[in-house]
């Protein structure tokens, strides 16, 4: 089941028709590769898809860390964003855990954007492997 922390009162979730995009991207990824690959195959395939549905995206943003007005770098690089409105992290992992949904919101604090998607391709039904988040 896909999970949603929070909703944006009676007009619907934020960024509900982006995001919904997006997962239709990603579940037509899952069926064409199925679960079980590396982690930079879904990445290079969601690019395709984006790509294919005409979906602006940019692939592997560094994100700086600003600490005491110094921006550093420190290797932080988002998967996905798209359209510059929705982080998209993809893992290919056994399960979820919390350091993987406090990444993600990390990257959302950071970066900005205030919806998330965090997607797990190694999955047998991809919908059991999204996590969606607002901050």
């Amino acid at each position: 089941m896909i999970s949603e922390d929070r909703k944006a009162g009676s007009v619907g979730l934020v960024e509900e028709d982006l995001t919904g995009e997006i997962i239709g991207a990603a579940m037509s990824v899952h069926r064409e590769l199925g679960p079980g690959l590396l982690e930079s195959a879904y990445q290079v395939s969601m690019c395709r898809e984006l790509t294919l549905r005409g979906i602006a995206f940019q692939s592997q943003v560094d994100i700086p860390v600003e600490y005491k007005g110094v921006r550093l770098d420190c290797g932080y690089r988002i998967d996905l964003l798209v359209d510059n409105r929705v982080v998209v992290e993809l893992k290919s992992i056994e399960r979820f855990q919390p350091v993987h949904e406090a990444q993600l919101i990390t990257y959302l604090r950071l970066s900005g954007v205030h919806v998330g998607l965090l997607i797990n391709f190694n999955v047998p039904a991809l919908r059991r492997g999204i996590v969606r988040r607002i901050l």
